[in-house]
């Protein structure tokens, strides 16, 4: 089965698990920036990544705008984040980004990534900027938000190519 990566990454952490994914698998990788729907269209396994921005993933849009011609395909989405996978958390972005019925339609995972505040555009500093200054304010920070605040002097990667076993086990599986 003809399989592709197509990632979003603006700070690489997305873009280290595509090719991983796309080296284990021997998949054509490509960015999102070069690609439209005809060329998803050629393949029957579409990986979709994208980094996490609250709980918003990054270029989801090629495939939520298009799933009615993506039906007879196997969509495995998988996003980014410097959280730990907690189900919490994974649920919460699931819902936030795709209806009940969108989630029938693919599989999902969520690999953690890192954070580095340097390799963010200026939009994405001001966020994150706005961001550590409301987790500082806060008079109780969890474990979470205190890790948060001390990347922001010092770039975290958290990511691990061990992470991506259950993505290629499930992709191998349909072949």
């Amino acid at each position: 089965m003809k399989t592709v990566v197509v990632y979003k990454s603006i700070s690489g952490f997305t873009k280290k698990y595509a090719e991983w994914i796309s080296e284990e698998l021997r998949a054509d990788l490509l960015r999102l920036e070069k690609i439209n729907i005809s060329i998803l269209l050629k393949y029957d396994i579409i990986i979709y990544g994208g980094s996490l921005h609250a709980v918003g993933i990054s270029g989801i849009n090629i495939i939520k705008n298009n799933l009615d011609k993506l039906r007879d395909k196997n969509i495995i989405i998988f996003t980014t984040g410097a959280s730990l996978p907690k189900e919490s958390i994974v649920s919460e972005v699931k819902d936030s980004n795709f209806s009940v019925e969108e989630q029938k339609q693919m599989q999902f995972y969520y690999f953690r990534g890192g954070f580095d505040f340097n390799k963010l555009n200026l939009i994405n500093k001001i966020l994150m900027t706005l961001l550590k200054w409301k987790i500082k304010l806060k008079r109780h920070k969890t474990p979470d938000e205190k890790g948060m605040l001390a990347a922001y002097s010092k770039p975290m990667d958290f990511t691990k190519k061990k992470n991506i076993g259950g993505l290629l086990d499930y992709v191998r599986s349909l072949r």
